[in-house]
């Protein structure tokens, strides 16, 4: 990289730690003295007592990497959310860990593949902060992972069960198992054992060696129990929309890439397969005419749902950003520069903090599909991955980052001692164990 490119320049590197900063600011408040972590509304104000398995993964997913760069209060929040995966999410009855609960018990009992790759990304980072939770779930979730989920057949999961383990459906679908080829190369790092690779290597073969690659790069969203694609799937929520997502596009891209470096380097496909997903996300995806991506498309390319979404926009800064690390082109950093414009333009929103989720015709902030602040990981990652070298997760990077790379560290004075204070006596205080039994459901 020349000193041309935007990730080089010490003020760029700096705002990227500003704006990461500026979200843990914001999310450190959302720690739910009963368990898990509150929704954020548009103002940034905690709200709501339903929590959500994803969230609260993600959660612990990002302050461990908080707590790997150094930030103060960071390791009591990824203890909070540790605590409520485990004495929360998780049904001691049937095993495995539940979609959502409030304070009354189970609101959505299901177990779903999408949340339980979230858990072992939480898990797999945990073990790598030394958190004492996190070997004893991450060996727990990798076996309901492979008695429960795991089609050896395939080389994927299926996608989701009833409490009791009763099959829901015989959809599959490339969500959940793109989430799992992150966790799993996540649990490889931790682990080092080399089946956690192999199985992300079976789904990445299956998702984009077999399916996108000969749809010309473009990501196949639901299939059957077959793994046919189901191109007449109406959709069902914001999970499962109809159609194609560029963003998946994009976040395959950047996971090929981080692959075929865990890999060696030693599989080719890999590495090509990441640079046309993103050029046919970009080329396919983009609104030439306002910006941003459109969120999904059909089949023949044109727009389906044209509203805007903060994290497609994320993943290609990540992917562009990763791309360019290993396979230095200009026409990464023209994406890099083109995205991170209409996000500091569109997306942040500079009086409440965070960023707008969602975007209309008119490119003003609308609730659809998300309320409020719905995320910190997205957007977190956008902020850090270009600061770090392309060597694998940001919680490798940092690791194995040498004490030349240091500038890229957070911020000393990365928040308020009162604010740190407030969040670690939130974590103190916890929630009742007990409060959520195995009756609770």
């Amino acid at each position: 990289m020349t000193d041309t490119n935007w990730i080089t320049r010490p003020w760029h590197r700096d705002w990227l730690k500003s704006k990461a900063n500026a979200l843990f600011d914001l999310f450190q408040h959302t720690v739910n003295p009963h368990g898990g972590f509150h929704d954020l509304d548009a103002a940034g104000r905690p709200f709501g007592t339903l929590r959500q398995i994803h969230s609260t993964a993600r959660m612990v997913h990002c302050f461990a990497i908080a707590a790997k760069l150094g930030r103060p209060g960071a390791e009591r929040i990824v203890d909070h959310g540790m605590r409520y995966l485990w004495n929360g999410h998780r049904d001691r009855t049937h095993g495995g860990y539940c979609w959502s609960l409030d304070e009354k018990g189970y609101k959505d009992d299901s177990k779903q593949a999408y949340g339980h790759a979230f858990v072992l990304l939480a898990a797999a980072d945990a073990t790598m902060i030394g958190h004492p939770l996190g070997k004893e779930m991450l060996t727990d979730v990798t076996g309901i992972l492979n008695a429960r989920f795991w089609d050896d057949h395939y080389g994927a999961v299926s996608e989701e069960y009833a409490r009791d383990w009763a099959k829901i459906s015989d959809y599959r679908g490339q969500n959940s198992n793109m989430h799992l080829t992150e966790a799993l190369m996540a649990a490889f790092e931790a682990t080092h054992d080399a089946a956690h690779l192999d199985k992300a290597k079976r789904i990445a073969q299956l998702i984009i060696g077999r399916h996108a690659v000969s749809l010309d790069h473009v990501v196949a969203e639901h299939f059957d129990k077959q793994w046919t694609i189901d191109k007449a799937y109406k959709g069902s929520d914001m999970f499962r929309p109809a159609g194609v997502t560029p963003g998946h596009w994009l976040e395959w891209s950047r996971l090929m890439a981080q692959l075929w470096v865990l890999d060696g380097r030693r599989e080719a496909w890999m590495i090509d397969a990441a640079g046309k997903l993103f050029r046919s996300a970009v080329a396919r995806g983009w609104d030439e005419g306002k910006g941003g991506f459109h969120y999904t498309l059909d089949f023949d390319n044109k727009p389906a749902i044209a509203h805007k979404i903060w994290w497609p926009a994320t993943e290609a800064i990540g992917a562009a950003a990763f791309l360019d690390a290993l396979k230095p082109d200009p026409f990464y950093e023209h994406w890099y520069r083109k995205v991170w414009d209409f996000c500091a333009l569109h997306f942040i929103d500079p009086a409440n903090g965070g960023w707008f989720p969602e975007l209309d015709g008119d490119l003003k902030p609308i609730d659809r599909f998300f309320t409020g602040k719905p995320d910190l990981y997205h957007a977190l990652q956008a902020c850090l991955i270009p600061l770090f070298p392309a060597t694998g997760s940001l919680m490798h990077a940092i690791s194995s980052a040498k004490s030349g790379i240091m500038l890229v560290g957070i911020e000393r004075d990365s928040g308020p001692i009162g604010t740190l204070s407030r969040a670690g006596h939130w974590v103190e205080t916890g929630f009742d164990d007990q409060a959520i039994s195995d009756g609770a459901a």
